[in-house]
């Protein structure tokens, strides 16, 4: 295995990205935002074709593409049309192909009655692989192309889209097709698996429900979309319907609202609060032991450490051989991204698990009223199905903070610890983190005063 490992790759990519300045006028917030997130599509020379989800070549118990068509199947006569009457969870969906022209449009279930678990991922945790697959490819997402610029815009298919994306429960929706929904299998490591799609006709909505600090949000047009999405999370909304309010163009100075793709919208909610967050985080005592954090979850295992130094953050992420993001059948891949005490001014090269993982830390430090300094240490193993969205990082790491830490009095006992609770030898996470290598070269004053 050693061998193996020792041609490990790490992904450096640096990315500024200026275009998002108009909806949060923190420039240097903005240089964190990534317009130009990775579709997964299987290359003509894929081990799929020769297996074609018979021979298991791949080496899962179970083959992701079948996976995804019979979720499909086990809904597909229930839309079997081009008319379709459900209730909404909420939810509604921003593309970026052809930015600023994009398809936008809402996201509507064949079904009646409490849908909501099906646009929450913070309710997915803990369910397996092919539940989460059945909640996504019941929504079916009715799409129309529309300007980015026209936010604020009496089009009659945005502004139900609109209307329908800020409730609060699920909401009554009879949708009008151009012609029958065609399923698109789409494989992300970004967003929730998508159901079928087809060019939206026409959208009626019944009586809907906004919360009161929603409605606040949206009339609010002098309000900074920074500054409307911490309002939002203060009072409680789970992260994923903030992205949903930004990407429908809900947020922000009026002249400046614009449609946001809905890829963006997960990275600049979880990268903007995660950075204000950071910043009151920095005002608290370090903590007083070397903490280890860990979680499995669907062949995922998370081991977070946490140090008595002042705040800089990392995640490393190892993808075993077989796994979707690795293709190489030999040779496990490494990729990692930090930021030091003063945080980052590039867009983080392993994407937007960066961005949520750190939402997690920051929000399990403000709690504790604590500051530290984070290394993430992700293992994705052979028997991972397919990517499900950055939701499944952030909730890993919330659920491994929710667990009580083992405790240790020095660096070395506790990397003695992580080791033990990874697959891959200590030295070649030591070789990639950033972090890691500057706490082991830096002595702290107070080894010198004898404290």
């Amino acid at each position: 295995m050693d061998k193996q490992l020792s041609k490990k790759f790490v992904k450096q990519v640096k990315k500024r990205i200026p275009w998002i300045d108009h909806l949060i006028e923190d420039y240097s917030t903005a240089l964190e935002f990534n317009p130009e997130l990775i579709d997964y599509s299987v290359p003509k020379q894929s081990v799929c074709l020769l297996c074609r989800g018979t021979r298991m070549l791949c080496g899962k118990k179970k083959c992701p593409l079948l996976e995804r068509f019979y979720s499909y199947v086990r809904v597909s006569k229930s839309f079997d049309g081009t008319q379709l009457v459900g209730d909404s969870p909420p939810s509604a969906f921003v593309g970026r192909k052809g930015y600023p022209y994009v398809y936008a449009g809402p996201m509507v279930p064949p079904e009646r009655g409490d849908t909501s678990i099906y646009d929450v991922p913070e309710l997915w945790y803990g369910k397996d692989v092919g539940e989460i697959i059945g909640f996504r490819c019941k929504l079916v997402r009715g799409m129309f192309i529309t300007d980015v610029r026209d936010a604020n815009s009496d089009n009659k298919l945005l502004r139900d889209t609109r209307e329908l994306a800020l409730a609060g429960e699920p909401v009554d929706a009879e949708v009008i097709l151009k012609k029958k929904p065609k399923h698109r299998l789409l494989l992300s490591s970004e967003v929730q698996p998508m159901g079928p799609s087809a060019p939206l006709e026409n959208i009626n909505i019944g009586s809907l429900k906004v919360p009161k600090i929603v409605d606040k949000v949206y009339f609010d047009t002098d309000l900074k979309a920074l500054d409307g999405m911490l309002m939002l999370y203060e009072n409680g909304l789970p992260v994923t319907r903030i992205q949903r309010i930004l990407s429908v163009g809900a947020m922000g100075v009026k002249d400046n609202r614009k449609l946001v793709p809905t890829r963006w919208s997960i990275t600049a909610v979880d990268s903007g609060i995660s950075k204000f967050l950071r910043e009151n985080v920095k005002d608290f005592p370090l903590i007083n032991d070397y903490l280890v954090y860990e979680t499995d979850y669907l062949d995922n295992r998370f081991v977070v450490l946490m140090m008595p130094r002042p705040w800089s953050y990392e995640l490393i992420e190892a993808w075993f051989p077989g796994t979707l993001w690795n293709p190489d059948r030999e040779h496990v891949g490494m990729a990692a991204d930090w930021e030091p005490y003063w945080g980052r001014t590039t867009y983080a090269s392993i994407g937007g698990c960066y961005y949520a993982a750190r939402l997690a830390v920051t929000e399990h430090l403000l709690r504790e009223r604590r500051q530290a300094a984070v290394v993430i240490f992700r293992e994705t193993l052979p028997g991972n199905l397919m990517p499900l969205g950055v939701w499944l990082v952030r909730e890993c790491v919330r659920d491994a903070l929710r667990k009580e830490p083992v405790k240790f009095q020095t660096l070395e006992d506790a990397l003695q610890h992580v080791k033990t609770r990874l697959r891959i030898s200590m030295k070649h996470w030591l070789q990639v983190s950033g972090v890691l290598s500057e706490i082991r070269k830096q002595r702290l004053l107070t080894e010198f005063l004898g404290f």
